[in-house]
């Protein structure tokens, strides 16, 4: 063998051994994730729907892989400044998105978003999804769904509604509801959304369409008054709620409406598959966790696990439902 051949066969053996030294690294560092804490971004401020179930499963999850899972608090811009912040950090599994409804109708509202709703993020796990409630002001002087629609008739855009903010899930299913019963109402959108239940308390707003856990202490308290579940079934816990559509008559043009808002985690897309995999299947066990199921229930959540590329799958056609609605809403984003 030549000295030229000897020196090119070492040099090759020095790469390839670099290399898997390498694979060997990022392996090693795959099966030790998480070796540091890991931030669930959720694009709403403390105490909404988004920000309880991001709590719920960064409790389990901190328990299951020995790291703390933190929730960060990113609200603003009806959800694209964390959606941004997600989708422009590092792909390794530290830095996750709780999204829900609301990301797939961004799209329509908004001319230059800095990221793409599909490419720049990976599934991880759907939840859950939640009905809304039909809230009314006891100010508003109805007992029922039926005599709301019959005073939103008899006086149309006098019925104020809030909602998280334009676009926001609670704006799509008072703009939804608007649509199929044929009335006019009012969309007034909310920075904060403890605002909404302030004002809606003292009368200055009528009504907004809310995931239950929202608004369920002042129900519960008497200082607003739920009129129905936007479900496909009655509500039996953690208050008994009958369903818009059986609550209202055919010819209000409601016969089997329903309306949700999924829940899920998302990740910046080219997160590792080894990291994506263990976080689904440690999502998926802990939402079987009775304490879950249970939590669940008090915030009438209903559980709805889809991972991965069946959660990637749900996204795109859930863009494609309310995207549309979006538009012909007239909701937009200056």
């Amino acid at each position: 063998m030549t000295q030229h051949q000897s020196f090119a066969r070492s040099l090759m053996g020095a790469l390839l051994g670099g290399a898997a030294l390498a694979l060997a690294t990022l392996s090693l560092a795959q099966d030790r994730y998480p070796s540091r804490p890991v931030q669930i971004i959720a694009p709403v401020s403390a105490g909404s729907a988004v920000d309880i179930i991001s709590r719920i499963y960064a409790e389990r999850l901190s328990k299951r892989l020995g790291q703390q899972f933190l929730v960060i608090n990113r609200q603003g811009a009806g959800g694209t400044i964390a959606a941004a912040a997600v989708a422009k950090a590092p792909a390794d599994g530290y830095t996750l998105f709780m999204a829900n409804s609301q990301h797939s109708v961004n799209p329509a509202l908004y001319d230059n978003l800095p990221y793409d709703s599909l490419k720049d993020f990976a599934g991880v796990a759907l939840l859950a999804e939640s009905p809304s409630f039909v809230v009314v002001s006891p100010q508003l002087g109805v007992k029922s769904l039926a005599e709301f629609i019959a005073l939103a008739r008899q006086k149309p855009g006098s019925i104020n509604y809030g909602s998280a903010g334009i676009g926001s899930a609670t704006h799509m299913a008072g703009a939804y509801f608007a649509k199929r019963a044929g009335i006019q109402m009012v969309h007034i959108p909310y920075k904060v959304s403890a605002d909404i239940t302030a004002d809606l308390m003292a009368g200055r707003i009528q009504a907004n369409f809310v995931p239950p856990a929202f608004q369920l202490p002042q129900i519960r308290d008497g200082k607003l008054r739920v009129l129905a579940t936007t479900a496909a079934e009655p509500m039996r816990s953690p208050l008994e709620v009958p369903t818009v559509a059986s609550s209202a008559s055919v010819a209000s043009g409601l016969s089997g409406y329903e309306y949700a808002t999924w829940y899920g985690f998302l990740a910046p897309a080219r997160t590792p598959a080894p990291v994506m995999e263990l976080l689904a299947k440690n999502i998926r066990e802990a939402a079987d966790d009775p304490e879950v199921r249970e939590r669940y229930q008090t915030l009438g959540l209903s559980s709805r696990i889809r991972t991965l590329r069946d959660f990637d799958d749900y996204l795109r056609a859930d863009m494609e439902r309310l995207v549309p609605l979006a538009k012909e809403s007239g909701a937009k984003v200056d």
